[in-house]
């Protein structure tokens, strides 16, 4: 019981985890089920483990640092056994406005090394980035849009980084 008991502890000391993320480890360390049944709902009762808040907390971060989309977080959250109600919760309270801007961000650090492409090559690649990071398509072209605008290959064209 100490041992699996301490292995949770370490696990958590890194990073927040799931439920299943700790019933994963256990196993592989070879920790009974009944201990791990007994380690995982006194830590669920204490609070150390909560799903639903560590779903908030990664899509926080996978959105604003991470700069994903909805489908990528919510395929990261099926990834590591948050139920699916837990993720819908958490991804219900992601800021679409937010979102577009995160791709918008992404975009603008890509689009740098694109620079000497053709545009319909430039939109493809670009397309294809974000749809990869899980935006919906509904972003992707809003934000494809303001990119990779009229002026394409005007060199004036000045982007908004924030940088001047």
């Amino acid at each position: 019981m100490e041992v699996a008991r301490k292995i949770a502890l370490d696990q958590l000391a890194t990073r927040a985890r799931s439920e299943q993320e700790l019933r994963q480890v256990m196993k592989r360390r070879n920790v009974p089920a009944d201990v791990t049944d007994e380690v995982i709902e006194r830590f669920t009762e204490v609070g150390l483990i909560d799903d639903a808040a560590f779903a908030q907390a990664l899509t926080a971060s996978r959105s604003g640092f991470g700069l994903r989309g909805r489908a990528r977080i919510r395929q990261e959250l099926q990834a590591k056994g948050v139920d699916r109600d837990v993720a819908d919760e958490a991804l219900s309270e992601l800021d679409p406005e937010d979102e577009r801007e995160a791709a918008l961000t992404l975009a603008r650090r890509r689009i740098r090394s694109m620079r000497n492409l053709e545009r319909h090559v430039a939109r493809r690649r670009m397309a294809g980035v974000l749809a990869r990071r899980g935006f919906s398509s509904g972003i992707v072209s809003g934000v494809l849009e303001e990119v990779l605008g009229a002026d394409w290959q005007d060199e004036s064209v000045e982007f908004s980084t924030g940088e001047q």
